[in-house]
């Protein structure tokens, strides 16, 4: 009987672990940086460097941010520097909204804590392999901005239906 549960139970894994990694196939790049003390400073700059094999496929490139209630605004501003493996880099600016006009936050939360999903640049397409770097600051006025747990990159796979 132990011999039956222990063959069903690693027969269970092994398909979990094929049903997660297959979820999970378009995914490129994802990394996240948190925030000490959750305060994101204005010297402070994340710097994501995802390494690009695919030149021919169109990808979706997102951030994440992750928020408290203590975050004092209903938008933020980023300004992104994105650089090619040739040196080239264009500069962003951004502009996201958070919550809507009665403080109701956007995106997945639970408890304190809001993640949202900001959508950077879709249906691009890399033109060259090697190493990109994102730099991303804060644009907002206040020096330190309470209440950023982290911000993260991901970059996903457009799938060809």
């Amino acid at each position: 009987m132990t011999e039956g549960l222990n063959k069903i139970t690693l027969l269970l894994y092994v398909v979990l672990t094929f049903l997660v990694c297959s979820c999970n196939s378009n995914v490129i790049f994802t990394d996240s940086v948190s925030m000490e003390k959750e305060n994101w400073a204005l010297d402070n700059v994340p710097v994501f460097t995802p390494s690009i094999k695919d030149t021919l496929s169109s990808n979706n490139i997102f951030f994440t941010l992750r928020t408290g209630s203590s975050y004092p605004f209903r938008n933020i501003y980023f300004f992104v520097s994105t650089s090619s493996p040739s040196g080239k880099t264009i500069t962003d600016t951004l502009q996201y909204i958070l919550a809507d006009e009665k403080g109701k936050w956007y995106g997945k939360g639970s408890g304190d804590i809001h993640e949202m999903r900001l959508p950077f640049k879709t249906n691009v397409y890399f033109p060259a392999k090697g190493t990109y770097s994102f730099k991303v600051r804060h644009g907002m006025r206040n020096e330190t901005l309470n209440g950023v747990y982290d911000i993260g990159l991901r970059i996903e796979k457009i799938k060809i239906k």
